[in-house]
């Protein structure tokens, strides 16, 4: 920094928007209190957390003023607009007068110049100047911030219920089937027990009954490896199964026969059977293997719906991020993928979901529970966008060398042109009252832009509308600031 050969004048100030109303004798006292200084390129001109002691106004040039988010530099906005100010903001409006800490760091992109003001004497003259505004402005930052947090809040909770209610929907049906398998399976236990005490009383020898142990433990491998068979397949081999068991007496053996072809079984198997027991006790050998088969593929369905029971709350846990560290390396795939999964129930069956990913994508520095707060939001309003009913595409590629893109889709009705230039806007709602905070999307721009050095764009037509999300492939560098 160095001041400014030019001396300071009340006509230069009176261009400036903020000062072009003030009186003549407020002029001149900023005049005498205030003086030019000038910035050279990439020079800082605040730091975020020092004693906030100046207050600055832009006379020429460009900033940028950024904020440090987990140890990392995120800009919040750059300007080149003359009269563009910085610096201590609390300044006019602490009633005690006393100096805050800089809330964000500023730094000079190009040459700059800038009238700079003490800003304790500077906030003492704009609350004696203007004593009602202060009042405001400070009641309005102080309301403005806890409503903003409020809301904040009431929309994380409305998006875990949604997550809730979505979760508790896809553990119903593997949950059922849990209960449905085991019910069946305590009664086919039951019934296995009746057939063993059926075989031990048929007087027959160690010998044979080890054989058909042997046999049913053989056919219960064999369902494991079955091969998969055509219906007309499937069908013939059943017909010769059955007509067999019923040549050799075996009463149920129709009904036995699809157990037994499902699971892999031929008429050589039978036969073998059938050579190792005595004729009048086949049907109890078939009837205590068919019960085993069915209690395996009893076992099988409870295992499978367990498994579909572990998957929902993996992709729940992958959702919340609830074991992770805030700032990682991350593939946007994975939040994506527990994002669907975790808003199936909103998605129903009218929605059809098209992914078109870039496998080849690397993992790139995030924070990915927030990101999927992003896919969640740009979600939901695809799908409300649709009534429910249509196409939502999941896109990603590479942006230039540097980025990557993830392309979010619908078949709605688009969005109006009118709309288009807020609809990043905090509070900002197309939805009928009482429906949505309008948060959801200034949340997303915070997140991609704010937290993570990308940008989000719209691009929309009526049948196709797509949100943007375009972030960096590695971390921004620190900057000195």
């Amino acid at each position: 920094m160095s001041t400014d050969g030019d001396t300071l004048t009340a006509a230069e100030l009176r261009t400036l928007f903020l000062f072009e109303h003030l009186r003549d004798d407020q002029l001149d006292w900023l005049v005498d209190c205030g003086r030019i200084v000038e910035y050279a390129p990439g020079e800082s001109i605040h730091e975020e957390g020092k004693d906030a002691t100046c207050f600055f106004v832009l006379l020429s040039g460009t900033l940028v003023m950024s904020r440090r988010v987990q140890g990392r530099e995120i800009e919040l906005f750059r300007s080149d607009h003359r009269g563009s100010y910085t610096g201590a903001f609390g300044a006019y409006v602490d009633p005690g007068g006393a100096t805050r800490p800089y809330p964000s760091s500023s730094r000079a992109v190009t040459a700059c110049r800038f009238v700079e003001l003490p800003a304790r004497e500077f906030g003492q003259a704009v609350r004696d100047w203007f004593p009602m505004a202060a009042h405001l402005l400070d009641g309005a930052g102080t309301q403005g911030q806890a409503a903003s947090e409020t809301i904040e809040r009431h929309e994380r909770l409305v998006a875990l219920g949604s997550v809730t209610a979505s979760l508790t929907h896809e553990l119903n049906n593997p949950v059922t089937a849990v209960l449905r398998a085991t019910s069946t399976l305590r009664d086919m236990l039951a019934g296995l027990r009746s057939e063993l005490g059926m075989l031990a009383r048929a007087g027959m020898t160690p010998a044979q009954i080890e054989t058909v142990a042997e046999l049913a433990g053989r056919a219960l491998d064999s369902q494991g490896d079955a091969p998969l068979l055509s219906p007309l397949e499937t069908s013939d081999r059943e017909e010769a199964l059955g007509d067999w068991l019923e040549d050799h007496g075996v009463t149920s053996g129709w009904e036995m026969a699809s157990t037994l072809v499902a699971a892999g079984l031929d008429l050589e198997w039978v036969e073998e059977l059938a050579e190792a027991m005595p004729p009048a006790q086949m049907e109890i050998g078939l009837t205590y293997t068919v019960r085993a088969l069915e209690s395996d593929g009893l076992l099988g369905e409870i295992a499978e719906a367990a498994g579909r029971i572990s998957g929902l709350l993996k992709s729940a846990k992958q959702y919340t991020q609830m074991d992770r560290a805030p700032l990682q390396s991350c593939d946007v795939h994975e939040g994506i993928e527990a994002t669907l999964t975790m808003l199936g129930h909103k998605l129903g069956d009218d929605v059809e979901v098209v992914r078109d990913y870039d496998r080849d994508l690397p993992a790139i520095p995030a924070f990915p529970g927030e990101l999927n707060q992003v896919w969640t939001n740009l979600i939901e309003n695809a799908v409300d966008a649709m009534d429910a009913r249509g196409t939502l595409t999941v896109r990603t590629r590479t942006e230039g060398e540097t980025c990557l893109m993830v392309e979010i889709g619908d078949t709605g009705p688009g969005v109006p042109d009118a709309v288009r230039s807020r609809i990043f806007e905090p509070f900002f709602t197309t939805k009928p009252i009482g429906i949505g905070t309008g948060l959801g999307l200034d949340i997303a721009w915070q997140i991609v832009v704010g937290r993570h050095g990308g940008d989000i764009r719209l691009e929309s037509t009526p049948g196709d509308t797509r949100f943007q999300v375009v972030l960096p492939l590695r971390e921004a560098e620190p900057q000195d600031v």
